[in-house]
């Protein structure tokens, strides 16, 4: 157990390590006591540096855990302060709504016929006076995201199935809560039809992991060295991934 000198001597060189990654004011937590965690752990989440400390750990160890990461620090802090907080959308013109990357503003007009198009750099949504509300715009929108998504997700599994000399047994799109695509033992591949809103690249990247499930049923190490052949920085894109899920919604 630290004794009282020793902790404090700990928390004023962890602050001013940390510190010096970043002039904003930071927070920093300390725990002495984590029986779960063995070894000093860093985390980074909604733009604050926590550290936890367990019993036993030196300054030493601490200053060469801080030093080693001091890159990966700055990169997440770096990305955490681009993001602004996702607000929940209101359906109006204006606006933004993304495909395959691209953030599109909608603009919405009255019509005799629903149709959704990407006209002039908009994503225009026509519907008829008695469906204006926005639950009625939200659920144009959803439509016309699926049926793009099933035709481009279709269209990029058989290219990349091509290349990579496998065959689904077929292709669909579907919702899922915390998954972008499932890939069954008899070959059936599901999206999720939200992907689209991704990046081209983050797209391919979960078209590609599916496929390689063909090959491998499982996520070892094989498994990995079949996705990264085709898609050799899906590292980035699985972080891409876990950092704008919550973006990707419509």
């Amino acid at each position: 157990m630290l004794d009282e000198a020793s902790h404090d001597e700990i928390i004023a060189t962890t602050k001013a390590l940390v510190d010096m990654l970043d002039k904003a004011t930071r927070i920093v937590d300390f725990f002495d006591k984590h029986d779960e965690i063995k070894t000093a752990t860093i985390l980074v989440e909604n733009g604050l540096t926590s550290v936890i400390i367990p019993e036993g750990t030196t300054q030493e160890k601490l200053e060469h855990l801080i030093t080693k990461r001091t890159k990966w620090i700055k990169e997440k802090l770096y990305i955490q302060s681009q993001y602004s907080p996702v607000t929940p959308k209101e359906y109006v013109s204006g606006e933004s709504f993304s495909y395959m990357g691209k953030n599109y503003r909608l603009k919405v007009v009255r019509a005799k016929n629903k149709s959704v198009k990407l006209l002039n750099g908009r994503l225009t949504v026509a519907l008829p006076e008695h469906q204006s509300t926005s639950q009625h715009i939200q659920l144009a929108l959803i439509d016309w995201y699926r049926t793009l998504s099933e035709k481009r997700l279709q269209e990029k599994t058989q290219r990349y199935a091509k290349l990579m000399g496998v065959t689904p047994s077929s292709v669909g799109i579907k919702s899922f809560k915390s998954r972008w695509g499932s890939c069954h033992v008899n070959g059936d591949i599901v999206f999720n039809w939200k992907i689209v809103m991704a990046p081209n690249r983050i797209v391919d990247y979960v078209v590609v992991h599916e496929l390689c499930h063909l090959k491998h049923h499982d996520h070892s190490p094989k498994f990995w060295k079949a996705v990264e052949k085709v898609i050799p920085d899906y590292k980035d894109c699985k972080r891409w991934l876990k950092d704008n899920a919550t973006r990707l919604s419509v």
